[in-house]
């Protein structure tokens, strides 16, 4: 794609930005949906309206170093934000757009952020009432200016003035514009993002350039993208792995950028793209299967039929049809019936049909999920990775696919297991620093660049692929010395749709136990068939129809952990359905949907010793946030309910 002499200049973000408008500067960079219309923006556009964005930048008086807020749904203007902040020699900071305002006054006041960039008014209120206690922040910015006409705007800007006011005043910034982007190095600061706190407070990561373009290079090569991919950029600006995909590797390979207009059109908008490298958590996966089984039920007993038997056989030769391996002829052409009637149009439903990659990452997705998606020819993958990593850690090769490890280490990677089983990574990607926190930093990472991932895990023999058990911290013993792996068991209960959510007990005690959420979505059609009347989520999570239905997955996911002897002693003896869904509002999930486990230890203290000493019901009150920011009062009496184990052998069941 480039000559060697030119690569060697990449050595910043807008570096690439001025490669791409120069070699390809006519092809298409961005594109969003607003009011239902799909606008495109060539890389020649994009480098325009990012260095007029720099230039005001520069007239508003941001200065090297500042700390720029970014705060809003994936949008072209807030990602040329962060590029045009690196080109003044500013350090982007995105923030959760779904965060409260508590949580965005800790990073703004963390990183001293002096600018805000806000994509609409619900964002700008927020930092307004961040400001009555953290001064910091000198300007807001906005993208959207619906709401905002009488406002107070002596300290505030439409994002579209300031690019106005850069590209009027070209002759007055224009030098120091390009002084500033000469002075960045490999070495300066890229992007600071931060970490999700399941334990405590985010840290924030610091990720140089070199971090982020050595990863989108080796990670690109890794699965030969190119300029011609398209991309659906619709997860959290302030997750690593949308900046690497949507920043790192979009502007080292060159690809289409696609916003949607907004996370309810997210799978309209999908359809319509038809991304050819996709990046999704568990979650969506997850939901996406629940939405597709909610549907099959609905459908009339031929369809349903139809279904079932080509879904049965995808599973049995799907897998190895897409790795290549040896298949029968008369597989392959039932196989090709199934595309025809099943397969194909369900990718299509699903905005499928043109992947070429995807990768899951961030939690672990449960076995049945990844095999499901990988039956129906999509080329679904493994990674393992953290934001200290710039993401990659491991990834799976073509051909490597197993839903039981996360791949081989990434290239440029190296990784160890240490005695205590945990994993050690290094590699041109591994962070810099904790901004603010060298003790922290100090634990993490040593003196010859090994970072500690927190997890623990093993190579296998033969392979060299990786398998993460879970946390190390979560990791722990029953009572008897067996092993305790919760998110073991957790990922094999969310692969039923009825289940949203699972927290498993158990570390040093004679057994487990587990918290379940249901999914309101799939519940709540099962129970419209089945003519169940309901009119809360605390209603049907307690019927006693839904409690049986529960159980039996339980049961089901019981029978399937007895057959594996290193864990089988993880399998559920009693269980409760929450009355509600663990929120991230409630300090109960981090923004990026994973369990905090000690908070919801602490905070449900009473129904976890319900569960262990043998109650039938607890009465419990639960303090819950309202959208509002109000503060309210749950009130419910749950069943806790016994489940059938069974031995190692998988072949006699036991009642507790």
């Amino acid at each position: 794609m480039t000559t060697n002499a030119t690569q060697g200049a990449l050595h910043s973000v807008p570096a690439l930005l001025a490669r791409n408008a120069a070699q390809f500067g006519n092809e298409t960079a961005y594109r969003e949906k607003e009011f239902g219309i799909w606008q495109s923006w060539t890389w020649k556009e994009v480098a325009d309206e990012v260095n007029a964005m720099a230039m005001g930048f520069l007239a508003l008086g941001m200065e090297r170093g500042d700390h720029v807020a970014i705060i809003g749904r994936n949008r072209p203007a807030l990602y040329w934000a962060m590029v045009a902040a690196q080109s003044v020699g500013a350090i982007p900071v995105a923030l959760y757009q779904d965060a409260v305002a508590e949580e965005m006054a800790y990073v703004i006041e963390h990183c001293g952020a002096r600018f805000a960039v806000c994509g609409d008014q619900e964002q700008v209120d927020k930092v307004i009432e961040v400001q009555e206690t953290v001064p910091c922040v000198e300007q807001i910015l906005y993208v959207d200016k619906r709401g905002l006409r009488k406002y107070d705007h002596s300290r505030m800007n439409w994002l579209q003035d300031v690019v106005s006011e850069g590209r009027a005043g070209h002759h007055r910034f224009e030098g120091e514009l390009k002084k500033r982007i000469a002075e960045l190095t490999y070495d300066s600061t890229c992007v600071m993002l931060y970490t999700s706190g399941t334990t405590g407070k985010p840290k924030g990561v610091v990720l140089s350039n070199r971090n982020i373009i050595e990863t989108a290079k080796a990670s690109c090569a890794f699965d030969k993208l190119t300029q011609r991919e398209e991309i659906l950029a619709y997860l959290p600006m302030a997750w690593v792995g949308d900046f690497i995909f949507s920043i790192g590797q979009a502007y080292w390979a060159g690809f289409c950028v696609n916003c949607p207009e907004s996370a309810d059109t997210m799978m309209t908008d999908l359809r319509e793209i038809g991304p050819t490298y996709f990046f999704a958590p568990p979650r969506v996966f997850e939901t996406m299967l629940t939405q597709v089984m909610i549907r099959m039920d609905d459908a009339g007993a031929a369809k349903k039929r139809m279904f079932d038997k080509y879904l049965a056989h995808a599973r049995k030769v799907g897998g190895a049809i897409l790795d290549g391996r040896p298949v029968s002829a008369a597989d392959r052409w039932k196989y090709k019936m199934g595309e025809l009637l099943v397969y194909g149009p369900l990718k299509n439903t699903l905005g499928l049909s043109k992947i070429r990659v995807a990768y899951t990452a961030g939690e672990a997705i449960g076995p049945e999920i990844f095999d499901f998606y990988r039956s129906l020819g999509i080329n679904l993958k493994q990674l393992y990775g953290q934001t200290e990593a710039s993401v990659f850690i491991t990834q799976q090769p073509d051909g490597e696919v197993r839903s039981d490890t996360v791949g081989v280490p990434s290239p440029g990677v190296e990784v160890r297991i240490a005695d205590n089983g945990e994993v050690f990574y290094r590699s041109p990607g591994v962070f810099v620093e904790y901004y603010k926190n060298p003790e922290s930093t100090a634990s993490t990472k040593d003196a010859e660049g090994w970072v500690a991932t927190g997890d623990a895990g093993f190579f296998e023999e033969g392979t060299g692929h990786l398998r993460i058990i879970d946390r190390a911290k979560d990791v722990g013993k029953m009572a008897d010395g067996s092993l305790f792996a919760p998110k073991y068991v957790e990922n094999k209960l969310k692969f039923f749709p009825n289940i949203l959510e699972a927290v498993v007990f158990g570390n040093g005690r004679d057994r487990c136990t587990a918290f379940i959420n249901i999914d309101l979505a799939a519940v709540g059609n099962w129970a419209e068939r089945n003519n169940i009347a309901y009119s809360s989520y605390q209603e049907l999570a307690g019927h006693p129809k839904v409690l049986e239905m529960i159980q039996s997955h339980v049961e089901e996911v019981n029978a399937s952990i007895a057959q594996d002897k290193m864990l089988s002693g993880c399998q559920i003896h009693r269980f409760l359905v929450l009355h509600k869904e663990l929120d991230a509002d409630d300090g109960e999930m981090t923004r990026t949907r994973k369990v905090r486990r000690n908070i919801i230890a602490e905070k449900y203290a009473d129904l976890i010793q319900g569960l262990y000493d043998g109650s039938t019901s607890v009465y419990t009150e639960t303090e819950v946030s309202y959208e509002d920011g109000r503060k309210g009062k749950l009130k419910a009496t749950l069943e806790l309910r016994d489940a059938k184990v069974f031995d190692t052998a998988g072949t006699r069941a036991a009642a507790e």
